[in-house]
Formats: C-alpha cells, sequence, structure tokens
C-alpha cells in the first residue's frame, strides 16, 4: 500500500538533514571552546650553600707540623658546599712535594682547582677552591701592587651548581701595605663589577682580607659587595688561639635580594693553622 504523501515528505527532510550534516561540519562558538588556563610555574625551592673561607698556612699548624688529613677533617665536618683556601702549596720542598689541593680534593670528597700565585721552593705557591660540584673556566686575575715579597692575586672559578651555577672567588690581600692592599681592593671589586654588569650569576668572595670591618679595603669592596655577618656579633679569626679581629671574610652579591644569609660563624679551631675558618650558610631563591 502506498505511503501517504504526508510521510513521504517528512523522510525527505529527515535524509536531507542527515546528508548534510555529514558534509558540513558544526563549527563551535566562542563559548562552546574549552578555557585554556594560564600555567603556573611550580614554586622554586631556594637553593641552601655552605660557603667556608680559610687561610691553611700551607697545611702547617700552630704544632708545626704540616697535617693536611686534619684539615680535610675539618672541612668535612663544616659541611661545606664551596671552599676558599689562601696559603697553599702544590709540590713544594717544605711541604714535601704534596699537592695539597688535590690531596685535599681526595680526602675532602671534593673537585679542586688551583690558582698558581708564584714559583716557590721548586714547586708553586697560591691559593684554592674546593666545590661539591664541578669547577669551571678557573682564572687567576692578577692584582695590584710591586711583588716585594709576593704578588697578590684573585683565582675565580664558576661552581656547576646543578639548578643555579655561582660565582666563587678566592683572595688574599697584602699583609704589610696599606697602599697595595686599598689598590688591590678596589681592582677586585672591579673585577666583580665586571663580572655582575656580564654575568647573571651571583658572585661569592672569600679570603684573608688582612685588614678589619671597619678599614677603607673593606669599605672599598662593600660598595659592590655585602658581607656575611652575625648582626653586630664580631667574627674574630686572627691569631689563632685567641683571636681578636677579624681579617677573614666571606662576601657576596647579585640579586642581592635573593640571596639571604642564614649563619655565619668562626669554627672553633684552635691547632690546625694559624687562622680560623669561617662558615656561612645562604639562602639563594
Amino acid at each position: 500500500m502506498p505511503l501517504p504523501s504526508t510521510l513521504i515528505s517528512r523522510r525527505s527532510v529527515l535524509r536531507s538533514f542527515l546528508a548534510s550534516s555529514l558534509v558540513t561540519p558544526v563549527l563551535a562558538t566562542d563559548h562552546d571552546k574549552p578555557v585554556q588556563q594560564p600555567r603556573i610555574p611550580p614554586p622554586v625551592s631556594p637553593i641552601q650553600l655552605r660557603v667556608l673561607c680559610w687561610n691553611i698556612h700551607h697545611g702547617r699548624g700552630i704544632d708545626d707540623l704540616i697535617n693536611l688529613e686534619r684539615q680535610a677533617a675539618i672541612i668535612r665536618s663544616s659541611a661545606a658546599d664551596v671552599v676558599a683556601l689562601q696559603e697553599v702549596d702544590q709540590k713544594t720542598t717544605r711541604s714535601g712535594g704534596t699537592d695539597q689541593t688535590a690531596e685535599l680534593a681526595k680526602l675532602t670528597g671534593l673537585h679542586g682547582w688551583f690558582a698558581h700565585q708564584l714559583d716557590f721552593e721548586g714547586g708553586q705557591y697560591g691559593q684554592a677552591l674546593l666545590a661539591r660540584w664541578p669547577l669551571a673556566d678557573g682564572t687567576v686575575h692578577w692584582l695590584p701592587g710591586r711583588p716585594d715579597r709576593e704578588r697578590r692575586i684573585a683565582g675565580s672559578a664558576i661552581v656547576q651548581h646543578p639548578a643555579r651555577p655561582l660565582r666563587l672567588i678566592t683572595t688574599h690581600l697584602h699583609h704589610n701595605n696599606p697602599g697595595f692592599r686599598l689598590e688591590q681592593a678596589h681592582e677586585l671589586a672591579r673585577l666583580c663589577q665586571n663580572f655582575l654588569d656580564t654575568s647573571p650569576l651571583p658572585v661569592f668572595v672569600a679570603g684573608d682580607l688582612n685588614a678589619v670591618p671597619d678599614s677603607t679595603p673593606v669599605q672599598a669592596l662593600e660598595k659592590i659587595l655585602k658581607r656575611a655577618v652575625a648582626g653586630t656579633a664580631p667574627l674574630a679569626t686572627f691569631p689563632v688561639g685567641q683571636p681578636t679581629r677579624q681579617i677573614d671574610y666571606i662576601l657576596y652579591a647579585a640579586e642581592t635580594d635573593r640571596i639571604a644569609v642564614n649563619h655565619v660563624a668562626v669554627l672553633p679551631e684552635q691547632v690546625a693553622s694559624d687562622h680560623r675558618p669561617l662558615l656561612a650558610r645562604f639562602n639563594i631563591q
């Protein structure tokens, strides 16, 4: 029996609609699109860094014994991440031909780099850096002053911290010529400023400045760097037996609002060298 014409008409309309739907996609409006949520980066945890500064007197203690094992034990017990050492021998006669940087690196399990300052007793004399991570771009920077006893240097290297590389500098300013010492402080400040102008890396300076906190050499450095302090508490490091003055320092710069000093202390070591070690703990954002 033939279908009613109204039913045929409705079926034709339905077939036409379905066919057109297969050919022409239905476009979503802006209101139908999913909203893209802004990506919020995860919070960055501060990096904790322990910095140790120590004039090791070529390994010789006040008992007149050269004992690197004793000094290495002190470095290990401090849990320092980076270490700046002054008065370091490399294969000299007086130190029994020992490469003191390599030996201290081995005894502490840290990476080491030696900054050659002068030739001495069949070997070399200078400063050293130790770090928990590899050291790169080690460079010796000569400071002003005639070598009436020893030419002064600053030794710098990049500590390749996996989360926050940084630049570490060791130095040892002139001990008995105030004019040289001030010139050397100005040159060291200029060097640090150049690093800050050309690199985003934080800069840490640690060394024996042979100057007290209110002296003009320290004030010259504080125009560029901040000194790690423990409030108003004294941080006397010399002489080792009963320290009366601070001449060893840890300073820092670069985005100083992102570097916080958590703790600074002079370690109570009285025998292993003629200076006491200085330790500072930082948080770096």
